[in-house]
């Protein structure tokens, strides 16, 4: 793989944005679909071409697909002007990093073969800041002739790529570390509750947490959320719910079963009911906090969230 090589890239939200800018900055030539052209413009300004609809990136090396749904993953792969959908051309490779069922990976993946497009699934776990650390991590799935060309692409997002097996593993392993995340999140909700109603602040106990062998990554990164009541949204509780629901499913056609899984998606599925489907998930803090007659308030605390470097 060079530098030379010719990138598409469908969906240009708040993830898929910053991974095209890194792949301008190595060096890359991309061209760039989004259904909402005016979101596309600071990539243009940054030195990508825009494409008025997903066939026109058929003639790419390499396009990389990234949208919140299996419909709209169909929509712009085999839907009415999709990628695969001219006649005389079509990509070599197709990436996806959607989070979709295996399912709708398997029929992407038959309608690619048809057009000698190979398919390798991309899925990645991160969101705009751990870009911005450089710490986004990727598993993929597929031939392994073609994760071998395209993982000098992956590994142009972040610190981690990891090759999982052949067909749509690599989907099975990101809805597991979807659900992982939000049992997660509800858990340390739970947690941080507690302990402030027994009279801890938030940033004694999560100082606490984060310093033990319980603290991680994840956990260091949500602190400022949850001591400061900051819900600026990274993921929704919408987009928790739908893996929560894909991961359900997976465990119900494996014979697997998820008791902690199903309780939490229950939780997650009343917060979008009760219309919160814009925030950050991790207001589940607030659930948890009404839920023991407590009302919280920000402790306005300087606190890392071990990715952004301090002065």
């Amino acid at each position: 793989m060079s530098d030379t090589l010719s990138i598409g890239w469908i969906g240009t939200g708040r993830m898929g944005s910053q991974l095209v800018y890194r792949l301008l900055e190595a060096g890359y030539d991309v061209t760039v679909y989004n259904r909402t052209a005016a979101k596309a413009q600071p990539l243009i300004d940054a030195g990508a071409r825009f494409a008025a609809r997903p066939v026109d990136l058929a003639d790419r090396d390499v396009v990389f697909t990234m949208v919140s749904t299996s419909a709209d993953l169909a929509a712009v792969t085999t839907g009415p002007d999709g990628l695969l959908t001219d006649p005389d051309k079509a990509p070599r490779i197709i990436a996806d990093s959607s989070t979709v069922s295996t399912t709708a990976s398997e029929v992407l993946r038959a309608a690619a073969s048809e057009r000698g497009t190979a398919l390798l699934a991309t899925p990645v776990s991160g969101n705009p800041a751990v870009i911005a650390a450089g710490k986004l991590t990727v598993a993929a799935s597929g031939p392994r002739w073609v994760f071998d060309e395209v993982a000098p692409l992956l590994r142009t997002f972040g610190r981690g790529v990891t090759y999982v097996g052949e067909g749509e593993v690599a989907r099975l392993v990101k809805i597991a570390h979807n659900v992982f995340l939000g049992v997660v999140t509800q858990s340390l909700a739970e947690i941080t509750v507690l302990a402030e109603k027994g009279g801890v602040s938030r940033e004694a106990f999560l100082e606490f947490l984060n310093d033990s062998v319980m603290g991680s990554t994840f956990t260091r990164y949500k602190t400022p959320a949850l001591v400061n009541l900051d819900f600026t949204p990274t993921f929704t509780n919408v987009l928790l719910q739908k893996d929560f629901d894909l991961g359900l499913d997976a465990g119900r056609e494996l014979g697997v079963p998820l008791p902690v899984a199903s309780i939490t998606r229950d939780i997650v599925a009343d917060e979008v009911d009760r219309g919160n489907i814009e925030l950050d998930f991790a207001t589940l803090l607030l659930t948890v906090a009404r839920g023991a007659g407590l009302e919280l308030v920000s402790e306005n605390a300087n606190v890392t969230d071990g990715l952004t470097p301090q002065n």
